[in-house]
């Protein structure tokens, strides 16, 4: 298959068209073009044509997944389906996500106990934080040393207890509001109960 026509991409930039005698545009990068010595007139054979094709797909999937992570933290298997939701291969995809964490780019451990030191300033409990982290497709394994980064439930209880009643918690529809929506912020009941008590014994103090 011979190469009629090579030239720079006009939307990202180190990436180069491949136009082929069969109307069919290749997507190569610099890599791929030093790597095969491309060139108008150049003859590709199926087993040359075929291995550019694949190494291009991979070397496009790190050049994607490099720009994604530029812009905002991921989890590597956050990376990994946005990836293949973008038109990459699972290997491709995979490769590029591995390729980054051993750069360092990607780090699940780092990006675990940033989403925990964020719920927590947003006043989350524990059971939101591991929601976030297994929504988001982080390792169980990490999830102990991320939560160790919450402040005592105590503390971040009593504070969102003194902002949010309204009113005597003698009260049970009040008493309600309160505590379901402490629970949705994913604290213990029994955390949400001692807390409750506390702030009942401050009141009649």
């Amino acid at each position: 298959m011979k190469i009629l026509e090579l030239k720079p991409s006009q939307r990202k930039k180190g990436r180069f068209l491949v136009k082929l005698e069969d109307e069919s545009v290749l997507r190569v990068t610099e890599n791929e073009l030093l790597r095969y010595d491309l060139s108008p007139g150049t003859e590709l054979d199926g087993e040359t044509l075929e291995a550019l094709a694949a190494e291009a797909k991979r070397s496009a999937a790190k050049t994607t997944a490099a720009n994604i992570i530029g812009s905002r933290a991921l989890s590597k298997k956050q990376l990994t389906d946005r990836l293949i939701q973008k038109g990459a291969e699972a290997a491709d995809a995979q490769e590029a996500a591995d390729w980054l964490e051993e750069l360092g780019a990607v780090d699940d451990q780092s990006y675990a106990a940033a989403l925990a030191r964020h719920y927590a300033r947003k006043g989350c409990g524990p059971a939101r934080v591991r929601e976030e982290l297994r929504r988001r497709g982080i390792d169980r394994s990490l999830w102990e040393e991320a939560l160790e980064e919450l402040p005592d439930p105590a503390d971040t209880l009593d504070a969102l207890i003194q902002k949010k009643c309204r009113g005597d918690l003698s009260d049970r529809r009040e008493l309600k509001r309160v505590s379901d929506f402490l629970l949705r912020r994913g604290f213990r009941w029994e955390d949400i109960k001692a807390a409750l008590r506390r702030y009942t014994e401050l009141q009649e103090d």
